[in-house]
């Protein structure tokens, strides 16, 4: 199993947080940013972003919560992010994911628990990776929502029987528990204080990595 590390909550220093991620065994740094108007927070500080990020060694996994991505895809190309995953209730998703290809950047979609996964069909064919939200967007350290169970199973039987490559993702209240209840149909594992909000990092992360054995 696969573990992208978000350190919007975290127990240390965005700065401290950075290192320990950098020194441990995630695959991923997963990078939120919010406008504060696709979600009531906003953290949108590109050049702060940049400044934080510019020396990173592990592949970046950013997850924008923003409802114009456009702009902000252009200033944070100069990181060279593995994916940047969009939301499928922002605006001009196709133009977006133009973008994504034209940077040769991973397209990544992200979908609300409220929404509905049909939405994610004219795309599943085109993109890198689902990212399944199993808390409402925009806040570190709520509770799993047990509905999303469903429709990420759903999500993987569709992959399946259509063939498909996209990598599912899940964000949002995952630690040992709830990781064990979707580890048969995702991909990778995003999680936030889980982690971050412990005092050893890598024991939290390698029990995420092993949750699938």
């Amino acid at each position: 199993m696969k573990v992208s590390v978000s350190y919007l909550k975290s127990a240390f220093s965005k700065e401290e947080t950075l290192e320990k991620i950098e020194k441990s065994k995630a695959d991923f740094i997963h990078v939120d940013l919010m406008d504060g108007i696709f979600v009531e927070k906003n953290n949108l500080d590109v050049k702060e972003t940049i400044s934080l990020l510019k020396k990173h060694q592990k592949p970046l996994d950013i997850h924008l919560m923003v409802e114009n991505p456009l702009k902000v895809i252009e200033e944070l190309e100069c990181l060279k992010p593995k994916t940047i995953t969009l939301h499928i209730e922002s605006k001009d998703v196709e133009e977006n994911l133009k973008s994504l290809t034209n940077k040769k950047i991973q397209k990544g979609l992200a979908i609300n628990p409220e929404t509905d996964l049909s939405l994610l069909f004219p795309y599943l064919k085109e993109i890198d990776q689902v990212l399944i939200m199993s808390v409402h967007p925009g806040k570190g350290g709520q509770s799993f929502l047990s509905d999303t169970i469903q429709k990420v199973r759903e999500l993987y039987n569709i992959r399946q029987e259509k063939k498909l490559t996209f990598q599912i993702a899940i964000d949002g209240g995952i630690n040992e528990e709830t990781a064990s209840l979707v580890k048969d149909y995702v991909d990778i594992l995003t999680s936030g204080s889980y982690i971050c909000m412990s005092e050893n990092f890598e024991e939290k992360i390698v029990k995420l990595k092993q949750i699938d054995k």
